[in-house]
């Protein structure tokens, strides 16, 4: 059974830094993209980034643009989600989503292509 599992939220001061994790499970092959998205109380979910397994690559909403890294490690089981210069406006449930499998050198935040979604992790930027 195809899972994901993010943590790491919490509360951080404006201009500080967070990690999000998103372990990927029941995977039998290593090619799939990860999506971060988030969703602030009243607005639509945004998707903020994405990461392919294949090749690492990875696209960022121009909104957390040059602010905001995601990454994978070398064993392929976990994606993260760096944040950083965190504004207040960052407040968010986050969500990292799979989509898989996927053998792709590219990756979108289109929420329609992502089948498996964790439960989200709140974050919570305020001083």
């Amino acid at each position: 059974q195809v899972q994901v599992v993010e943590s790491g939220g919490g509360l951080v001061q404006p201009g500080g830094s967070l990690r999000l994790s998103c372990v990927p499970s029941g995977f039998t092959m290593d090619y799939y993209a990860i999506g971060w998205f988030r969703q602030a109380p009243g607005k639509l979910r945004e998707g903020v980034g994405c990461f392919s397994s294949r090749d690492g690559f990875a696209h960022y909403a121009d909104s957390v643009k040059g602010r905001f890294t995601v990454s994978g490690d070398d064993a392929k089981t976990m994606v993260y989600l760096q944040m950083d210069s965190l504004k207040p406006e960052d407040t968010a449930v986050y969500s990292c989503a799979a989509r898989y499998p996927w053998y792709g050198s590219d990756c979108s935040v289109e929420e329609y292509e992502y089948r498996y979604w964790g439960q989200g992790t709140q974050v919570t930027v305020s001083s």
